[in-house]
């Protein structure tokens, strides 16, 4: 499952015979539904990819992003808990936001913009963009840009999870739909296939190996689950020598104990044991696999958001 931003471009790319146009959350006040920098493309039929607010004021930003593509000049919407349009679309809540909406195209947010942020976003790299909200015009930020709205689109975040067995399947599933790029790790073929994982990247080293090749970064969770020590614990040890944002070890507080005094005697110092979330997830009295994986998910979730 591709993110926000690769749907975002993947969308302009189906729909590049039309005309198009570009709205932007510029800025947020108070409880703004959409974080700054969201987008919501529009075709000229009225189709649309993304939200800028959640659904609340959609329909007057469909309706200007189409005057946009007509007219191919920029304009800016401001909606408040004063305006009779947010009451009217539902943004009653105490929030504001301001959005831009500029036509696609050289005078406005060039079509090569979207090759540019995915190339980048592919190396592994943030795609930094400034657009001049006066102008709408959109280009390449420099390192030392100040002037103008900086947009920036870092790699999806990533998701390594160690253990191809039943809740790792449906933490896959959970997770592609929040935006994680994940790769299942196992070297036990016989768990780590197509048909169980379709959709995630298979790395069938171990773990250990797997995890300092991948070189995860402050967006990247890892997960174990094989209930394997042999599996589990070097890939919490090479887990642990990351900058990884969450590190959670499926298993009981039992053998959480159990796994704890494993890992001391391996070395690990108090410090790097206190990063792992074990249990691993959220206490929501989940029982099946598939609420144990959403109680893991949402602590990923939080914990990247720290």
């Amino acid at each position: 499952m591709a993110d926000e931003t690769d749907m975002l471009i993947a969308r302009a790319r189906e729909w590049a015979d039309a005309r198009l146009a570009l709205a932007t959350v510029l800025e947020t006040w108070g409880s703004a539904p959409r974080p700054v920098g969201s987008h919501m493309l529009v075709d000229q039929d009225g189709r649309f990819e993304g939200s800028v607010s959640g659904g609340c004021v959609e329909n007057d930003v469909l309706a200007a992003a189409l005057e946009a593509i007509a007219d191919r000049r920029p304009r800016t919407l401001r909606f408040g808990i004063a305006d009779d349009a947010a009451w009217r679309s539902g943004l009653p809540c105490g929030g504001e936001i301001a959005v831009l909406v500029q036509p696609i195209g050289e005078d406005g947010f060039s079509p090569a913009l979207f090759d540019h942020v995915e190339r980048m976003r592919r190396a592994g790299e943030t795609a930094r963009l400034v657009t001049d909200p006066d102008t709408g015009a959109t280009r390449i930020a420099t390192s030392e840009e100040a002037a103008g709205f900086v947009n920036a689109y870092p790699p999806p975040k990533r998701l390594l999870i160690v253990g191809a067995v039943q809740i790792g399947q449906s933490l896959a599933r959970i997770a592609s739909e929040l935006g994680f790029a994940v790769t299942v790790i196992d070297p036990r073929g016989a768990y780590l296939t197509r048909e169980r994982f379709p959709d995630a990247g298979h790395d069938d080293r171990w773990p250990d190996e797997a995890i300092a090749a991948l070189e995860p970064d402050a967006r990247t969770a890892i997960v174990t689950l094989s209930h394997d020590p042999k599996i589990d614990d070097p890939a919490l040890i090479a887990a642990l020598a990351t900058p990884a944002s969450y590190v959670g070890a499926l298993g009981s507080r039992k053998s959480q104990a159990a796994r704890l005094d494993r890992l001391r005697a391996a070395g690990l110092d108090e410090a790097k044991l206190e990063r792992i979330d074990g249990p691993a997830g959220l206490p929501i009295g989940s029982r099946s696999p598939a609420e144990i994986a959403l109680s893991i998910a949402a602590g990923m979730v939080a914990a990247l958001k720290r």
